[in-house]
C-alpha cells in the first residue's frame, strides 16, 4: 500500500512509504509547537521554522513550547534526533490531536519541514492522518548551473533557482565557471561579462545554507579556458600554439586547454583558487578538467609521447588536488578523461570525488559506475537537462537520462547525481526549458521507486509554475520532443539547432531531414502555439515565463521556414521571397532575445549570445546581394 498511498499525496518528490490512519488532524489557532526543554539549537531552529512556516501558509500563530508534558488540545511535537532512522531521513506522524516529527540528522529535520509544508499548504485547515517514513537514494542530490556561456543569471534569478531546488528536497547547487569571477588582476578576462563578485558569491552561499542546500564553487582549470587564452596575457599558458584536431575531425585554431607542464599555470591557477574559495564555506570544490582534447597535439607532446597522454593529465589533476588539500577542500573533477585513458582509473585519487558524465537515454553509465565502483573511487552520476543546443529541450531523452543515472548510481553506490545544465553556443534556451530535468533529476534522485510513473508535466506546473490545470508543464515537456517528428537523430542537440547552426548550404547534409520531416514539426509547432495562446500567465513570474513560450515558438518556426528554405534551394537558388521573411524574422528574434534576456540575466554575454543570431541574420542579406 505505501506507494500506492505516497502516489495520492500531494507531495514532491513522493515519500518512500506511507501508511493511511484514521480521523483529520485539524489546523487552527491554539495548536502549541512542543520541544524537549533539553532540546539542542537544531531543534529549536526547526521549531522556529515551523512556526514561520504555519504563519505564511495557513496565517495561524502556534506558539513553541518547551515541554513534552501532554497538554489538552492539538501539539505538533518535535522529537529529539533519531539517528535510527539514518542521515537525512524522517518520520511524520500525523494524528487527530498530535503530530510528531522525527529525523536522523538536522538535515532530515529540514526535509520533514518541506513535505510538512507541502501538505499544510494542500490541506490548509486539516491534516488526513497518516504515517510517513522518508529518506534519500542518494546523500547528495544536486543542480549545475553553467554561468559561463554567456548567461550570468540575476541574484533574483539565482535565489529562485536555489528556493525551487530546495522545495524539491535537493541539497546541491554548483555555479559552472570558466571567467565569470571578477577575480582581481584578470579583469581582461571578465571585463564585460557582469560576473559575480565576491559578496554576490558570500551572499549566495549564505541564502543555499538557510536553506539545506550546499552551493559549490565549479572553476575550470585545464581544458574550456578559451576565454582567458585567448588574450594575450595569457596565451603563453596554452597547450597549442597553432591548430589541432579535435576528435571529431575538424581543424580548430582558438586553443581552449591549458599547458598541464608549465608551472604558471598551476600558479594561475591557485591564484584562482584563493581569491574565489574564501567565499564558499563548504569543504568541496569542482576543478573541471573535462574535455582536454589538446593534450599532446602542443607542447606537452613530447611529454605525452614518454609517458603517455594519460600520465601528463593524471599528473596535473594531481598537482590540483594537493593544492586544494592544503587548502582544506576535497576536489571533485569530470570523469570523461579518467575514464578514456587505459589503466589510469586504477591511478584515480581515493580522496576526491569522480563525476561520470552523459547525456543521452542510453548513456553507459552501467560501466562506467562499475568501473568506478570496483577502483573504490567516490563517484557522482551526472546525467543533463539536454536543454541546450536545442532552444526548446529534448524532454523525453533528458528524463530517462536521468532515470539511467539514478538506476546505476544507486546499484552501483554513487554519492549523489548531479543534474547538470549547460550553456553552449549563447546559452539562448529560456531556463523554463531546463525545469522537467531539474524536477525528474529531484524526484528519482530522492526515490526511483516511488517517483518512477510521476506525471513530468503535472507536476512541473505546480511545483514550478503555480498552475494547478497542468497544462504549462506539459506544454513545455510536449514541446521539448517535438523535434523527434522530424525522424532526425543526433547527439546532443536537436534537429532545430542543426538547421540554425549550419550555413544554408550545409543544412541538407543533416542525415535524414526532409520536407515532409519538417512539415510534421510545423503542425505540432501551430497546435502548441494555439494552446499556449490561450493560457492564463499564473505565478510570480507567469507574464515572463509566457513571453518566453512565444519567443520559443518563434525560433522554431524560424528554423523549419530555414531548412525548408535550405532543402529548396540545393542547387544554392534560394527563393527571395522565403529569404526576405527569414531576415525580417531573425530582426524580430534577435529584438526579443534581448528584451527577455533582462528578465533573468544580467546584461554581460548578451551580446556575445545575440551574435549567433546576427551571423544567421548576415548570411541571409549576404545571400540577398549576390
Amino acid at each position: 500500500m505505501a506507494i500506492a498511498a505516497a502516489s495520492e499525496l500531494d507531495v514532491f518528490p513522493r515519500p518512500r512509504r506511507v501508511r493511511r490512519l484514521p480521523g483529520v488532524f485539524s489546523c487552527r489557532s491554539g495548536t502549541h509547537i512542543i520541544v524537549d526543554q533539553r532540546s539542542d539549537a537544531a531543534l529549536l531552529a526547526t521549531a522556529r521554522q515551523l512556526r514561520r512556516l504555519v504563519r505564511r501558509i495557513a496565517r495561524f500563530d502556534w506558539p513553541i513550547r518547551r515541554s513534552t508534558a501532554k497538554r489538552d488540545g492539538p501539539a505538533v511535537e518535535i522529537a529529539r534526533l533519531d539517528r535510527s532512522l539514518g542521515e537525512q531521513c524522517y518520520a511524520l506522524s500525523i494524528r487527530p490531536q498530535r503530530i510528531v516529527i522525527r529525523a536522523g540528522n538536522p538535515a532530515g529535520l529540514g526535509f520533514a519541514l518541506v513535505t510538512f509544508g507541502q501538505l499544510l499548504g494542500a490541506g490548509r485547515r486539516g491534516l488526513r492522518a497518516m504515517e510517513i517514513v522518508d529518506g534519500p537514494d542518494f546523500p547528495v542530490r544536486g543542480a549545475m548551473l553553467d554561468i559561463s556561456r554567456d548567461k550570468v543569471p540575476t541574484m533574483r534569478t539565482l535565489r529562485r533557482l536555489v528556493d525551487m531546488l530546495a522545495g524539491w528536497k535537493m541539497n546541491q547547487l554548483q555555479l559552472y565557471m570558466e571567467h565569470t569571477f571578477a577575480y582581481h588582476g584578470h579583469e581582461v578576462v571578465w571585463r564585460g561579462a557582469s560576473p559575480m563578485s565576491a559578496w554576490q558569491v558570500r551572499s549566495l552561499d549564505r541564502y543555499c545554507r538557510q536553506r539545506g542546500v550546499e552551493l559549490v564553487p565549479n572553476q575550470n582549470s585545464f581544458g574550456h579556458m578559451e576565454r582567458w587564452l585567448r588574450h594575450e596575457k595569457y596565451r603563453h599558458l596554452s597547450e597549442a600554439s597553432g591548430g589541432w584536431r579535435t576528435p571529431w575531425g575538424n581543424i580548430r585554431g582558438a586553443s581552449t586547454t591549458l599547458n598541464p607542464l608549465d608551472p604558471r599555470s598551476i600558479r594561475l591557477l591557485t591564484d584562482l583558487y584563493d581569491q574565489l574559495l574564501p567565499h564558499f564555506t563548504g569543504r568541496l570544490f569542482n576543478v573541471g578538467c573535462d574535455e582536454t582534447f589538446e593534450l599532446g597535439q602542443g607542447r606537452s607532446r613530447e611529454a605525452c609521447r614518454k609517458r603517455g597522454a594519460g600520465r601528463v593529465y593524471l599528473d596535473h589533476l594531481m598537482r590540483l588536488r594537493g593544492a586544494l588539500r592544503r587548502r582544506g577542500r576535497r576536489m571533485m573533477y569530470w570523469g570523461d578523461m579518467m575514464m578514456s585513458y587505459p589503466g589510469l582509473p586504477a591511478r584515480a585519487p581515493k580522496d576526491a570525488t569522480l563525476l561520470l558524465w552523459g547525456y543521452e537515454s542510453d548513456h553507459a553509465f552501467e560501466r562506467d559506475c562499475r568501473r568506478a565502483a570496483r577502483r573504490g573511487l567516490e563517484f557522482y552520476v551526472c546525467p543533463g537537462t539536454s536543454s541546450w543546443c536545442s532552444f526548446s529541450g529534448r524532454t523525453s531523452i533528458a528524463l530517462a537520462n536521468a532515470r539511467a543515472a539514478a538506476r546505476s548510481g544507486k546499484r552501483h553506490g554513487a554519492a549523489g547525481l548531479l543534474i547538470t545544465d549547460w550553456g553552449d553556443f549563447g546559452h539562448r534556451q529560456h531556463l523554463p526549458v531546463s525545469y522537467a530535468g531539474f524536477l525528474h533529476a529531484a524526484a528519482v534522485s530522492w526515490c526511483a521507486g516511488s517517483n518512477r510513473h510521476m506525471d513530468v508535466g503535472q507536476e512541473l506546473s505546480r511545483r514550478a509554475f503555480g498552475d494547478a490545470t497542468g497544462r504549462m508543464g506539459r506544454w513545455w515537456c510536449e514541446i521539448g520532443d517535438v523535434h523527434h517528428l522530424s525522424g532526425v537523430r543526433l547527439k546532443n542537440r536537436s534537429v532545430f539547432f542543426a538547421m540554425m547552426e549550419r550555413g544554408l548550404g550545409e543544412i541538407p547534409d543533416i542525415d535524414g531531414l526532409t520536407v515532409a520531416g519538417i512539415a510534421r514539426m510545423e503542425r505540432r509547432i501551430e497546435v502548441l502555439a494555439g494552446e499556449m495562446r490561450h493560457m492564463k500567465a499564473v505565478g510570480g513570474e507567469g507574464r515572463l515565463v509566457k513571453q518566453e513560450m512565444a519567443a520559443t515558438i518563434a525560433v522554431l518556426r524560424h528554423a523549419c521556414r530555414r531548412g525548408r528554405t535550405a532543402l529548396a534551394g540545393r542547387d544554392g537558388r534560394y527563393s527571395t521571397r522565403q529569404l526576405r521573411w527569414l531576415a525580417a524574422d531573425m530582426r524580430r528574434i534577435i529584438q526579443t532575445h534581448r528584451r527577455l534576456w533582462r528578465g533573468r540575466n544580467r546584461a554581460g554575454g548578451l551580446s556575445s549570445s545575440v551574435s549567433y543570431y546576427q551571423s544567421n541574420l548576415r548570411e541571409y542579406e549576404r545571400v540577398l546581394r549576390s
